[in-house]
């Protein structure tokens, strides 16, 4: 497999995009090693806020944001000056997690607006590089019970529904803006994978027929060999 790049200089990004445990993560580990290049992960694991933001989402939700807002656009900016990554979650999406916490009442009105025009100057920055925008969005898109089940699989505590039964609704309700989130999503170039049909994350040949669907899209748009 080999990339195929017009100019010495460019770089190639492709970057994930679903809701919570649709796959994301694991998707991006196999497109690395498909395509040999590094991959830029979530800040997750290692994230000192998120399982406070989940015992009290009103005290941290716009800290929470912050903090992946900051780490995401470390990310993009290294992806930018390296050649060819994959982003398993990139700073396009971040606003609608922010956007719902406003809807719930979790963030204020002034916490949301300072958000944005912090969003609006980082991506600002980003048109000053030499890689403007991703090459590719990949969108993985799966049903409501699909998104529960892998969460469960994952095992991570505070992600349970069993533990703190409001998080199914908080889960439906992210899971509700998908959709319109991707159709207006115009940065770069999208393709959407069915997480639903195609188990990519425990069937080999379904993972085999998603590489080579992203495989056929980045031919299309000469950027693979």
């Amino acid at each position: 497999m080999c990339w195929f790049n017009l100019e010495e200089e460019n770089t190639i990004l492709i970057v994930l995009a679903g809701t919570i445990g649709a796959g994301k993560s694991s998707l991006a580990k196999a497109l690395g090693e498909h395509l040999g290049t590094e991959v830029f992960y979530e800040a997750v694991d290692n994230n000192p806020v998120l399982d406070l933001y989940y015992e009290d989402p009103k005290k941290y939700a716009f800290l929470l944001q912050i903090y992946f807002l900051n780490k995401r656009f470390e990310s993009i900016k290294m992806a930018y000056r390296q050649d060819n990554n994959v982003l398993d979650r990139s700073i396009f999406e971040d606003e609608l997690f922010l956007t719902l916490n406003y809807k719930n009442g979790n963030v204020t009105k002034t916490e949301l607006d300072i958000y944005k025009d912090l969003l609006a100057n980082m991506l600002e920055e980003l048109e000053g590089m030499p890689k403007k925008r991703p090459d590719l969005l990949v969108y993985i898109d799966v049903s409501f019970e699909t998104m529960l089940s892998r969460i469960a699989q994952r095992g991570r505590s505070f992600e349970q529904v069993e533990s703190q039964p409001g998080l199914e609704e908080y889960y439906n309700q992210v899971h509700g803006e998908y959709p319109e989130w991707y159709e207006n999503y115009d940065v770069s170039p999208k393709i959407k994978i069915d997480g639903d049909s195609i188990d990519f994350v425990n069937n080999p040949e379904d993972l085999e027929a998603v590489l080579q669907q992203i495989d056929d899209r980045l031919r299309k748009l000469d950027l693979l060999a």
